[in-house]
């Protein structure tokens, strides 16, 4: 089974994790490597699949979604990776950090923090495990301290846009170059005042 968690005993007492219902989001760590190599690689392969060349494709997968970089992203402490799951089974998730520097000049001054990832499994669209996450990044950036959450996306992704949108986030009309490959891509920077 896709996403099937380590994890079995589950304290709600830590801060990390929060409950929805029967839904649990809890924080990564380095024994979900391989979980989060096949999630991310499925949800991201769903998502860019058909906008760009096979090659490309598994050369974005390849370098992204390999073991030895799924390791090193979830064993650094500055990096925040959180995974919706339901009965052990994970449904999508989401990273946030603050690695780089913020390329909104209008928000640099208010404790920016970057959504960096937020992806669901195809199957579970629509089910409220998106919203769940979104909610979720609120509060963990609030937790941080942070003002703003700021985010690329694709130009032509509507659909995550719309979702984007919903949610609070403004389009600042700031492009970013997203090559897939040799495919060239460009996002969008959004960003929401918490």
């Amino acid at each position: 089974m896709l996403g099937r968690s380590n994890n079995t005993n589950i304290d709600i007492t830590d801060s990390t994790q929060h409950t929805y219902l029967c839904h649990m989001i809890r924080r990564g760590n380095p024994n979900d490597a391989q979980l989060l190599q096949t999630l991310g690689r499925k949800t991201f392969d769903d998502t860019f699949g058909n906008t760009c060349t096979k090659e490309d494709m598994k050369y974005v997968l390849d370098l992204f979604f390999n073991e030895k970089q799924c390791l090193e992203e979830l064993s650094d402490d500055q990096d925040n990776f959180f995974f919706f799951e339901e009965d052990g089974i994970a449904k999508g998730y989401i990273r946030m950090n603050k690695k780089h520097e913020c390329p909104i000049d209008e928000i640099k001054n208010a404790n920016p923090i970057e959504l960096v990832r937020l992806y669901v499994l195809k199957d579970h669209h629509g089910a409220g495990v998106a919203n769940a996450l979104m909610d979720f990044a609120f509060e963990f950036a609030k937790s941080q301290g942070c003002q703003t959450i700021y985010l690329s996306v694709w130009e032509y992704n509507f659909r995550a846009r719309g979702f984007y949108e919903k949610h609070g986030f403004k389009n600042t009309g700031i492009k970013n170059d997203f090559p897939l490959g040799s495919t060239p891509q460009t996002d969008y920077w959004f960003v929401k005042m918490l």
